[in-house]
């Protein structure tokens, strides 16, 4: 019926080692060692909710891009993947700027344990979510029916192969965590500058695991140049 509405509840929120957009994977599943916990809201730590999950590797994630919302929409965005100055229609996008602000995405399942204090939590990786975002759905993969060897991509084939070669000195990765080191390594290789930046002199930086990373580019590498534990 036209005009009809519906009230979305948050079901839950997860928390990442993503403090801020910049740095975030611009899809799910590109950085697997990038992990996040999913926390319930009490009405759904029930048990029952989540017979049978176990037997899932993948799970769908739908959430709610927080950092997006506005007022009103535009039917064409600047997607990454053009370049970030040509325009294609927001339906034939993932950006956040949409009439409704919701994400999906598809990350692994690595766990469910009960947590003294949230009761059921889900361990899952590949994550592409900012700290805290609200979740709200959660649905099975299911191999047969959500995976289609021949599909077609689009504009984003054209790009889905651009990576940094991604260089540090030892002593300073040794400042992270050494859980934390291949995620850090994964993000940068991604490539979150905007599409349009290409300045080899200037410094990047981004907030990761209570660090503040810095790196630079030329051309297809990427150096970090500084971590900095901003918890001290």
């Amino acid at each position: 019926m036209s005009g009809q509405s519906f009230e979305v509840k948050t079901i839950a929120h997860i928390r990442t080692d993503l403090k801020e957009k910049f740095g975030i994977p611009r899809q799910s599943g590109l950085v697997k060692e990038l992990g996040g916990c999913i926390i319930f809201e009490p009405p759904y730590r029930r048990g029952e909710a989540f017979r049978e999950l176990e037997g899932f590797s993948h799970i769908w994630l739908l959430w709610i891009f927080t950092e997006a919302i506005r007022d009103g929409w535009q039917p064409t965005v600047r997607p990454p993947r053009l370049g970030g100055n040509k325009r294609a229609g927001v339906f034939a996008t993932r950006s956040p700027f949409r009439p409704n602000p919701i994400g999906l995405s598809c990350v692994k399942l690595e766990s469910i344990r009960t947590d003294e204090k949230y009761g059921i939590v889900l361990d899952v990786s590949g994550v592409d979510l900012l700290d805290n975002t609200p979740i709200i759905d959660i649905k099975p993969y299911i191999p047969f029916a959500d995976s289609i060897p021949r599909a077609s991509g689009g504009f984003a084939d054209k790009h889905a192969s651009h990576t940094l070669d991604v260089r540090v000195n030892e002593e300073l990765l040794n400042r992270l965590p050494e859980e934390k080191r291949g995620a850090l390594i994964g993000i940068i290789s991604q490539d979150p500058r905007p599409a349009y930046k290409n300045e080899p002199e200037r410094i990047y930086g981004f907030g990761f695991a209570g660090f503040e990373i810095k790196f630079k580019t030329d051309g297809q590498t990427a150096e970090i140049v500084d971590i900095i534990n901003t918890d001290d």
